[in-house]
């Protein structure tokens, strides 16, 4: 019998991250390299196990992330996105937890772009009268 396994994918910013629940142990593999390995900061752990805990699954599956775009913490959003949408294909029973704590929301903010004339977005050069 095959094992069973949820795939789903999060989004935040520009990054995009193919999530893979697999019934385990609880390794977390960002593009074939170990979470701690792969992500610096010790902060986008907690970001990232944050569906888990909140769930009461941390150590129950092993995931699996093909995360590419932006950066460490773009990439940790979308992962915490990808692996909350497929506990929802686990046990629907979570959805009413994980959606008070925002979790099954995409972020939709952006980075703004660039206007003709300006330096930046909004950053323009210094106005003189003369």
């Amino acid at each position: 019998m095959a094992q069973a396994q949820y795939i789903a994918t999060g989004r935040r910013k520009n990054s995009t991250a193919r999530v893979r629940l697999v019934p385990g142990t609880g390794n977390i593999i960002f593009n074939k390299k170990d979470m701690t390995e792969y992500i610096p900061f010790a902060y986008l752990y907690e970001v990232i196990k944050q569906p888990l805990n909140l769930t009461g699954t941390l150590g129950n599956y092993d995931i699996f992330v093909n995360v590419n775009g932006g950066g460490f913490t773009g990439q940790a959003g979308a992962a915490r996105h990808g692996i909350s949408r497929a506990l929802l294909q686990v046990d629907p029973d979570f959805r009413p937890a994980l959606k008070a704590a925002g979790l099954l929301t995409r972020d939709p903010r952006m980075v703004e772009r660039k206007k003709p004339g300006l330096k930046k977005a909004r950053k323009a050069s210094q106005f003189s009268k003369r």
